[in-house]
């Protein structure tokens, strides 16, 4: 019993460090939208896709106002949106979003947890031609017609849809996120959240040794509190 109940603990507390880690990441997201677009969802479409995932992630209604309030105040730090681009173990592309008040110190993050897990941080756009980047909206299913709504959507950028895992997801460009955002809003359909992700070209094939090594990086990665996402070409 005692071997279960630490093994049990030790789960939840690594679910619940995740879950601390991302608020503190939306936190930021809300604070960006708020610097764009002001702290009033109704006109400020971003903050509304922010929030909207913020939900999507059970994040307490206090928190994500508290952020918006304090994203609002005259003293609330400017956070710069970097993207840090190298190659991690067996050569496998690297794709670090992050967003930081503190770029000498984010820089320094990332070199180091790519140099410790034998990979190299690259310049700026290096890896523009292994990833693209792309929108996907997650739906609730409530009586949606896929088949109808395909063709509905098509005119707004849509790319691919389909149904998965109980959700309905929508793909489009990366240009035309704004615009099927507005277009799911309009027809009061159910977001659940939405995002912009990239996608690779290429994919590289590891073994299951290799593949833990890339994966000891992108955990170490995602542990940093200035990184918002890691994308990588694994297969």
């Amino acid at each position: 019993m005692g071997r279960a109940f630490e093994f049990r603990r030790a789960r939840k507390e690594k679910r619940w460090s995740k879950m601390a880690k991302d608020f503190v990441k939306m936190g930021k997201q809300l604070s960006m939208a708020v610097k764009q677009g002001g702290p009033d969802p109704e006109t400020n479409a971003i903050l509304r896709v922010v929030i909207q995932n913020c939900k999507a992630l059970n994040m307490p209604k206090d928190n994500i106002e508290s952020a918006i309030k304090r994203a609002s105040s005259k003293d609330a730090k400017d956070l710069d949106e970097v993207v840090y681009e190298g190659y991690g173990p067996h050569g496998v592309a690297v794709l670090v979003e992050t967003a930081t008040d503190n770029t000498t110190r984010t820089v320094a993050n990332v070199r180091m947890h790519f140099n410790r897990a034998g990979g190299t941080l690259g310049k700026t756009g290096s890896l523009d031609f292994i990833f693209e980047r792309k929108a996907v909206f997650k739906l609730e299913p409530q009586d949606l017609n896929i088949e109808e709504l395909e063709l509905d959507l098509i005119d707004f950028g849509l790319e691919e849809i389909f149904e998965d895992d109980g959700a309905v997801f929508i793909y489009t460009s990366f240009k035309d996120f704004g615009g099927m955002h507005h277009e799911l809003e309009k027809r009061k359909l159910p977001i659940i959240s939405s995002e912009l992700i990239r996608i690779p070209h290429t994919s590289v094939e590891l073994n299951a040794e290799q593949e833990e090594e890339l994966n000891r990086l992108i955990e170490k990665l995602e542990e940093d509190e200035d990184v918002q996402q890691v994308f990588s070409n694994i297969k």
